[in-house]
């Protein structure tokens, strides 16, 4: 499985990660009101769409090859950029109007980054995927 994303990462990882981050961008820059309910609480949808963020972002950065470090420390690497994300989607809420920055939103999202994380190390782990960083000029 995870051979044959990295053989086509370009068209299963790397350009739905942008477009799935626009519509995440998108859909929290739109009044709730203006929104289609998933049929989730907004907890849920917050762990949902965080999940599925991180899933992206670290495959992102093992399929990567530029950069050693964001390759080695891919876990904490889909931590830290998800979380800051959401911080500042949080922030940028507050300028949207019918909308505001929760506390428990960002958990939520944290919440679902780090089991976004967990599944992956799991199932990168269980089905023995070898990582090697080989690097690419």
């Amino acid at each position: 499985m995870f051979e044959y994303l990295e053989k086509r990462k370009v068209l299963l990882v790397y350009i739905p990660l942008i477009a799935y981050w626009l519509v995440l961008f998108i859909a929290t820059t739109l009044p709730t009101e203006r929104l289609p309910s998933l049929g989730f609480t907004d907890k849920v949808s917050h762990l949902i769409a965080y999940f599925i963020l991180a899933v992206f972002v670290y495959l992102t950065l093992i399929y990567q090859r530029k950069f050693r470090l964001l390759f080695e420390k891919a876990p904490i690497a889909t931590v830290i950029i998800c979380l800051f994300y959401g911080a500042l989607d949080e922030l940028h809420q507050l300028l949207v109007p019918g909308r505001s920055a929760e506390t428990m939103d960002w958990v939520a999202d944290a919440l679902g980054t780090s089991l976004g994380v967990l599944v992956m190390y799991f199932l990168i782990t269980k089905l023995k995927y070898r990582l090697e960083f080989n690097e690419v000029r």
